[in-house]
């Protein structure tokens, strides 16, 4: 989670950074950040920007994992009925996301059955120029994981951005979100070498990132996905398994919340567990 919670400090502290990026406009206009939390059952979208002029509405959401419970087409129809209903105004929306994968589903970009089709924009980080998010210091964290042929020079740029920013606190936050969002693609030994721990220290958002634990945040999330995939799918999973399951890096879980889907019995995930 302490990825998403990274992105949805970033648009809520530099909307205008967001809204310059994902909605180019004409005019200058005032944006208020709304609050997330939506009505009827309370769920919350990750980022919520209005525009007043333009009467409209820019909804993000982050994601780091291209499958969820429920799916992320069918949270966008969700989100926008709520949204429509709330504000009644005009919504943009759009997905990011931010680790590069192959799956097929951070490539799907609607929501559609027998009577409903709804369509939101997807931007995949790792296709995107990264001149624009260099050029914006509210977007400098998400440029760590933009296009790029020289991953490192990349990371260099953002460090020499970053190192630039006068505000001592705005540059301790954007170090801290660096780190967190960099840690996608990066090893933490080259992001140590490139950006300075003692002013990054000073970031509130640093401080709730070591409270979360970023790794076991993002492996309790992957297991918690797998394991009510596994029990929808299979019933009841035997407990040497679950310990089994338990064990799995993150990277391991992610691949068996990919391969659960072709499952049909219990024997085919005892099969992909003692797989070499």
């Amino acid at each position: 989670m302490a990825y998403d919670n990274t992105c949805k400090y970033l648009a809520e502290k530099f909307p205008a950074a967001f809204v310059q990026w994902l909605l180019p406009l004409d005019r200058p206009t005032t944006i208020q950040v709304l609050k997330t939390e939506l009505i009827q059952e309370p769920i919350r979208a990750d980022s919520l920007a209005f525009l007043q002029a333009d009467n409209q509405i820019l909804h993000l959401e982050f994601e780091t994992l291209p499958y969820s419970d429920p799916p992320i087409p069918f949270r966008m129809l969700d989100y926008y009925v709520r949204l429509k209903r709330q504000y009644s105004c005009s919504i943009n929306q759009v997905v990011i996301f931010l680790q590069q994968t192959t799956s097929e589903q951070a490539f799907v970009s609607e929501y559609t059955d027998e009577n409903t089709l709804h369509r939101y924009r997807v931007i995949r980080l790792w296709e995107q120029d990264p001149a624009l998010l260099l050029s914006v210091p509210g977007l400098l964290p998400l440029a760590t994981l933009s296009q790029t042929n020289s991953p490192r020079t990349l990371l260099e740029q953002v460090a020499n951005r970053i190192a630039t920013i006068e505000e001592r606190d705005r540059q301790a936050d954007l170090l801290a979100c660096t780190q967190v969002l960099a840690g996608l693609r990066f090893e933490k030994n080259l992001i140590r070498q490139l950006f300075r721990k003692e002013t990054m220290r000073e970031s509130v958002i640093y401080q709730e990132i070591r409270e979360d634990g970023l790794l076991e945040g993002r492996q309790r999330e992957a297991l918690s996905f797998v394991t009510r995939q596994l029990t929808r799918r299979l019933g009841t999973i035997d407990p040497e398994m679950q310990d089994q399951i338990q064990t799995l890096s993150v990277e391991e879980l992610e691949n068996l919340g990919e391969a659960l889907l072709d499952f049909s019995e219990a024997t085919d995930l005892v099969n992909w567990l003692n797989e070499p």
